[in-house]
């Protein structure tokens, strides 16, 4: 790879969702591309993992999907993305987008997009992930998920200082500015992973 950034963007597959989501996902994607930051995702071919990667293209920027094979035996698969990259299975799909990337977006989706995104916060709280992680709570999509984990806090399932590892943003262009503005997680922190 050459030292342009890449930004994971986790979002949903789902066609069956308000506008208002779709409009964030194309100004996040429209938004890498005019930053220069290379977007990389699950290649998939529909909802909001479509219209970001298909708004970094059209705005002139990169989009990499990292699909497992048996979505692409589903032809599940964005067949316009500047690179494709097939994994055996859901896990090293997750493990190649995090290693590629140097920030990830969450914007909104359902299980798979919750759990890529609890997951990469996990590894951070392990010093394993030492990235940016930005929630893009559109329409306060994310608030309960949000409240939860303020809740872990407070019932002590996880220390205060952990309540930095993400930062929660309403628009796109702020998510790209989180992205660029946060600065990298100290991996120190692995000594106050436990409570």
């Amino acid at each position: 790879m050459d030292n342009q950034k890449t930004i994971a963007v986790y979002a949903a597959s789902s066609t069956q969702i308000d506008e208002a989501f779709f409009e964030a996902a194309r100004s996040l994607g429209a938004g890498l591309a005019k930053h220069n930051l290379r977007l990389v995702n699950g290649a998939g071919n529909m909802g909001l993992m479509q219209a970001s990667a298909d708004a970094c293209l059209q705005a002139g920027g990169k989009a990499i999907g990292v699909i497992p094979t048996f979505m692409i035996e589903q032809n599940w698969h964005h067949k316009g993305m500047t690179q494709l990259i097939e994994t055996p299975d859901m896990h090293t799909r997750k493990q190649t987008i995090a290693n590629m990337s140097d920030g990830c977006v969450a914007l909104p989706g359902g299980c798979g997009t919750m759990e890529e995104l609890l997951e990469v916060i996990t590894w951070k709280q392990l010093g394993l992930y030492l990235n940016p992680i930005v929630i893009l709570n559109v329409n306060g999509y994310y608030d309960p998920l949000i409240a939860m984990l303020e809740r872990s806090a407070e019932y002590n399932f996880m220390r205060k200082q952990h309540l930095s590892i993400w930062t929660v943003v309403n628009t796109a262009e702020e998510a790209i500015q989180a992205l660029l503005t946060t600065p990298k997680w100290d991996s120190s922190v692995r000594r106050f992973a436990a409570i």
